[in-house]
């Protein structure tokens, strides 16, 4: 150990031209150090520049250990608290630092010559800002800082391959920047550094691919070359074309009267990004499948740091034409909510990360919550802001700009082994938080059965794009965080009516082997409510793959393909093939799970809207009273999610990873949540 430690101290000096020689007392250790030391941060950056110092506190541990156990205490329908949501100072006071976290390091702090007077506290309690010279910041962390002497448009990287703390605080820091993962900065001519972005983020490289969303634009589009008019679309047509009737039919609802009252304060909020719904389409949908929706009629519009929408007919997309054209006949008078969010550069492709620039805009303390070793956004993955390439959004990151609805919807994700796992960790948390003050999030669960998509494409090719050998099963992610209802797919059998049980979707579509994503988390364990239902599938209808435990899969010496004790996905389900939508005009076909989350959302949203009328209010996080009243839905127990080489995981009797629960029978969902306080 020793020796190792040497070869690192040895590597960085010669990489910086300097030697480290900086005595540490023995009261201080290192807090976080480069495993390799950057070849390319090694020039020495002046004492006197002015370095924006961000101390990031660890949130209550106490919090995190509570967590489940307070979202739970408002969620299910055997406690006496349900419904009972916190508001958003209640969160923030409760997952903040604990005030012996932040009288600890503000002490440290003072007694380190930083006065009380330069430091800012940030409004969610979990940072401490100030400004630092190069010579006050070595001297406090007992590191050297460097630079890689890139200007240009983006500034220089500067940051430091190890630093220091006192013992005693380091269990209240979670991590402290510009650190060892650096910070973008600008050098003024008189050699004064400045900050580039907010809470010093680093700026992703124009070539930074996107992940995959879970239904990519246009990927399963399917024009039907036939006038809708000419057509004898009925109930028993649904097999080909699943109209806002077929639908109504299958989970037993009527559309609401047009011209009802309906709450100001229930609309249904839609998530979207890189993908942008078109006027003319939604007018079109409406004129030929619901008259009775006013043409013209469009969501509130909550654009996110820079987004737009709509776009022109041509360049509509399938995506989020998709989302609105299937909400609009299951709740409207009721109105949407598009959170369209990024500008054009981040939004195509310009990061890796997803979902946190909206996460942002919903809870301003999300910008700069510390958890998981991660303190506000990813500075490598997410957004930076302003963005200074043409066309980009000149502003400051957006925080705490919009309420969230009581009911999100969101067809967009990648999978577990494309982000890192804190900041899938710090990104469930905040689920957790939205759902304790009262807001029901829905996500599709994919389209790739317990796979992923092969060789990062959408079609058929030489690997299945799962884990290890290109054999063990890819979980999706946002779909693994246990605090969201996940939304797996079904469809209606060829020669089938709406009247016949559904079954799992599965189709290759030319060439796209679709199928409804389900299986076992690698990073998250068994959440509560669903033991008792994972515990039953494994006892009455155990697969036949090996596996292990703990998302350990490449140590698993079985050749296991899932991992046993993982959060199971989906929840739920509703139909996700042939869905008919209008998108550039065109009438046209749409497949996915990204149809299935849109539509259940939608029906919560409805029964939202009558406990309003009856004095009620949100729902909030819904899957402890679905699995503890299995019987409003209808069972699904047909079909497979293959991928990976195999069948993938069977639709049975109770829960099962390809549809989870069914889909939703609506007059005992009503029934089930009016009855809830």
């Amino acid at each position: 150990m020793h020796v190792g430690v040497l070869t690192f101290v040895h590597i960085a000096a010669t990489l910086a031209g300097t030697a480290l020689g900086l005595a540490v007392p023995h009261t201080h250790a290192v807090h976080e150090r480069r495993r390799v030391p950057h070849p390319r941060i090694n020039q020495r950056v002046s004492a006197d520049v002015l370095l924006p110092m961000r101390v990031g506190l660890k949130a209550n541990a106490e919090a995190l250990r509570s967590a489940e156990d307070w979202l739970m205490e408002v969620s299910h329908p055997s406690s006496p608290k349900f419904g009972q949501h916190w508001t958003s100072a209640e969160v923030i006071e409760a997952f903040g630092p604990s005030s012996e976290t932040i009288e600890t390091v503000a002490a440290w702090l003072g007694e380190s010559g930083i006065a009380k007077e330069r430091i800012t506290h940030s409004d969610n309690k979990g940072w401490f800002a100030f400004d630092a010279t190069v010579e006050e910041a070595e001297r406090l962390l007992h590191t050297e800082f460097f630079h890689d002497g890139i200007e240009e448009d983006r500034g220089s990287m500067v940051g430091c391959n190890e630093y220091h703390l006192p013992k005693h605080i380091q269990d209240h820091v979670d991590y402290i920047t510009p650190g060892v993962r650096g910070t973008l900065m600008d050098l003024h001519p008189s050699s004064q550094w400045k900050r580039a972005a907010a809470e010093g983020k680093r700026a992703t490289s124009p070539s930074t691919p996107r992940h995959g969303k879970l239904m990519p634009k246009g990927a399963k589009l399917r024009n039907v070359d036939v006038v809708v008019g000419g057509l004898n679309l009925t109930l028993d047509t649904c097999d080909e074309y699943v109209l806002p009737e077929c639908i109504q039919a299958l989970y037993n609802f009527t559309a609401p009267e047009p011209n009802s009252t309906v709450s100001a304060n229930n609309s249904l909020g839609i998530f979207e990004e890189g993908d942008f719904y078109a006027q003319d389409d939604f007018d079109t949908f409406f004129t030929l499948l619901t008259p009775y929706i006013p043409n013209g009629t469009h969501p509130i519009h909550d654009f996110v740091d820079g987004a737009k929408a709509p776009v022109v007919q041509a360049l509509a997309g399938g995506e989020s034409d998709l989302d609105f054209e299937l909400a609009y006949p299951i709740i409207y008078p009721q109105t949407t909510t598009l959170y369209q969010t990024d500008d054009l550069y981040y939004a195509e492709g310009g990061a890796s990360g997803i979902f946190n620039t909206f996460l942002d805009a919903l809870d301003g303390s999300y910008c700069t919550y510390s958890a998981y070793n991660e303190t506000g956004d990813d500075p490598t993955l997410d957004p930076v802001y302003p963005d200074p390439r043409p066309g980009g959004y000149k502003g400051e990151l957006e925080c705490g700009v919009y309420e969230p609805t009581n009911v999100i919807t969101i067809s967009y994700g990648v999978y577990e082994n494309d982000l890192p796992y804190y900041y899938q960790e710090r990104q469930c948390n905040e689920f957790l938080k939205l759902g304790l003050q009262g807001v029901s999030i829905f996500v599709a669960s994919g389209d790739t059965g317990v796979g992923g998509y092969p060789d990062g494409t959408y079609g058929d090719g030489p690997a299945y794009g799962c884990l290890r050998d290109d054999d063990v099963f890819a979980p999706t992610q946002p779909n693994s965080c246990p605090w969201l209802t996940n939304v797996g797919a079904t469809q209606i059998n060829s020669g089938s009516s709406v009247y016949d049980a559904e079954v799992a979707a599965d189709q290759n579509l030319s060439g796209f082997n679709y199928s409804s994503s389900g299986g076992f988390s690698n990073i998250f364990g068994i959440p509560s409510y669903q033991t008792d239902a994972i515990a039953t599938y494994f006892a009455d209808h155990d697969p036949s793959y090996p596996y292990y435990y703990d998302g350990n899969y490449l140590n698993a010496t079985n050749g296991g393909l899932y991992n046993r004790n993982g959060r199971g996905i989906p929840d739920v389900a509703a139909n996700g093939l042939n869905l008919a939508v209008v998108v550039e005009g065109d009438f046209t076909l749409e497949d996915g799970t990204s149809a299935s989350s849109p539509i259940f959302a939608s029906l919560i949203n409805r029964i939202i809207e009558e406990r309003i009328k009856v004095g009620k209010g949100s729902l909030g996080f819904i899957n402890p009273t679905l699995y503890a009243n299995p019987q409003v839905f209808h069972d699904i127990t047909a079909g497979y999610n293959p991928g990976c080489g195999t069948l993938g995981f069977e639709a049975v009797s109770g829960w099962d990873p390809v549809t989870g629960l069914g889909t939703p029978d609506y007059p005992q969902l009503l029934e089930l949540f009016l009855g809830l306080p």
